[in-house]
């Protein structure tokens, strides 16, 4: 189906130094074009279909032939909005696809993977079907459950199953009914350790194999088991060592696993979350768009995923030559010959400029204010998720925010950040972060390269840490935090362990972490030694009983 969006547009007679208007409060465009842009533009683009059973793609776009080259922003559409003043500014985009249905059925559903994957059978045609909704129930009971089903899981069930056939008049009525009920059970919704029968409250016992299964497959998979671990598991086989090792290690080498990590742990752990609502001025990077986000966003994910993939050295994450661009990430970092929008991997011109996760431009953006860099944001996120070393929160009588004034903005932000440094209370944290972050100055509010500031300065990424070592720019902080690679990796293992444990780390766990770090030096400190370090220790294996009210 095609629409013409923006036609209606013609009848009307915008400003002529913009679509609707300046922007300058009494500045407007034609009235109708304001309310043609605002409630008429996009309307009624709406259709209907006809569409079989199962996965289908949807997909809208723009299919006029394009004025620029792919991946080129369109011009701003901006100006005012008459009725409430509310400045609008952005590229013609799709903003967002609804779809409702269906309206009307005809034949069965049965014929996709959802339905056959609760569908196991069919009742005969007079034969009893509390037999095969017994069958299909007991199955997802299990899966939900992540245990065997019992009689009693079953039955309650089946007084769902019974309503819903009653009320809904079908056999499938019946079994959708059952399974809402399941959905809201607190063992699905929930992972329920049952202590064993003799732990005292505070006693620490061992998880039996299908509690290890559950937390192994939601640590690695960010979902319940699938039927191999579950089986392992109900044969009390899973944690015998050997089998357990094979286990982790045919995990990792799933696609799945590895795009549930990097979703899941690796952007909580790095912030990538962050990404889609990075705000940048508009005025100072006029180029900066949602387009350039997503690449962000997957230049880091797949740069994460190969290394998992490839089961690299975890300390590649900082020295890595290579990167995933596509061509408007390519044109914003500078390589040449990268055309079209799909990512791919390249190597890296200058390694010591965007080489690791620093060089990732979406790192630096959302380490950043809108308008100006953060040698403080960026210090403090190097020391909290590159070095372990949590910052503090700055003393609660202690003014935060940097002079604003006219004098002081003409002095640059190392100068401003300097009345934190001679405050005591505030020095001590500042001397670690701060070096850290001007080394990272190069880099603007939006993660581009630069040699100057914004007043015309050659950049100033000149630093020294508090053991002497003197930092200036990339080079010096990648021999840095490469000089302290234990540290390192000692902290990823305490992200990654604490992600998998679904809990902060304690003071008890850090010997368990130190082992761990210990015994993956001898593997390079590749991800799957750190992996398995952490399914195999106690921490994973065993777990304390709850201490009395």
């Amino acid at each position: 189906e095609r629409f013409t969006v923006g036609g209606g547009a013609t009848e009307f007679r915008p400003a002529a130094d913009s679509y609707a208007g300046s922007g300058e409060p009494g500045s407007f465009g034609d009235p109708e074009w304001e309310e043609y842009m605002q409630s008429e533009g996009d309307a009624h683009l709406e259709f209907g279909l006809t569409v079989g059973a199962g996965p289908r793609v949807v997909s809208v776009s723009f299919v006029r032939e394009q004025w620029e080259p792919e991946g080129l922003p369109q011009p701003l559409q901006r100006g005012r909005v008459l009725t409430n003043d509310q400045i609008y500014m952005d590229y013609a985009s799709v903003h967002s696809v609804q779809v409702r249905g269906p309206y009307e059925i005809t034949g069965t559903t049965t014929n996709n993977p959802s339905s056959n994957e609760i569908f196991v059978c069919r009742p005969e045609p007079g034969a009893e079907d509390e037999i095969c909704a017994t069958k299909i129930l007991s199955r997802m009971a299990r899966r939900a459950y992540r245990r065997p089903s019992t009689a009693q899981d079953v039955e309650t069930l089946l007084e769902f199953f019974r309503e819903g056939r009653s009320v809904g008049g079908s056999f499938d009525a019946g079994i959708q009914l059952a399974l809402e009920r399941l959905v809201v059970d607190p063992e699905f919704l929930l992972r329920v350790y049952r202590e064993p029968v003799g732990v005292e409250p505070g006693d620490v016992y061992n998880l039996n194999d299908l509690e290890v299964a559950s937390r192994l497959s939601f640590f690695l998979g960010s979902s319940i088991p699938d039927d191999p671990l579950l089986e392992l598991a109900e044969a009390g086989l899973l944690t015998d060592p050997a089998i357990l090792e094979e286990q982790v290690l045919s995990m990792l080498a799933d696609p799945r696993t590895i795009d549930a990590l990097v979703k899941g742990f690796a952007a909580q752990w790095l912030n990538l979350r962050l990404l889609p609502e990075k705000l940048a001025d508009p005025d100072k990077y006029p180029d900066f768009d949602d387009s350039l986000l997503e690449a962000f966003q997957q230049e880091t994910e797949m740069f994460i995923a190969s290394t998992l993939h490839e089961d690299r050295s975890i300390l590649d994450l900082l020295t890595a030559d290579y990167t995933f661009v596509n061509e408007r990430l390519a044109r914003f970092y500078g390589i040449p010959g990268v055309y079209g929008s799909r990512p791919r991997r390249v190597k890296l011109p200058d390694p010591d400029q965007r080489g690791g996760l620093l060089g990732h431009g979406g790192l630096m953006a959302i380490t950043a204010y809108p308008d100006r860099t953060s040698p403080v944001l960026r210090g403090k996120w190097l020391l909290d998720n590159i070095l372990g070393a949590d910052a503090p929160p700055p003393p609660a009588n202690v003014d935060t925010n940097l002079d604003d004034g006219e004098e002081a903005v003409a002095l640059g932000i190392r100068e401003r950040l300097e009345q934190h440094r001679t405050e005591p209370l505030c020095a001590s944290c500042h001397s670690l972060m701060d070096p850290l972050g001007f080394a990272l100055e190069n880099f603007d509010a939006v993660g581009a390269w630069r040699d100057v500031d914004d007043r015309g300065n050659p950049i100033d990424n000149r630093g020294t840490w508090p053991n002497g070592v003197e930092l200036t720019g990339m080079s010096s902080l990648r021999a840095l935090l490469l000089h302290y690679d234990e540290q390192f990796v000692r902290t990823v293992t305490e992200k990654l362990m604490s992600y998998a444990l679904g809990r902060p780390l304690e003071h008890f766990d850090q010997p368990t972490v130190r082992q761990i770090v210990r015994d993956a030096k001898d593997n390079d400190y590749r991800w799957s030694s750190i992996v398995l370090g952490i399914v195999e220790s106690p921490a994973f294996l065993m777990r304390r009983s709850l201490e009395a009210a």
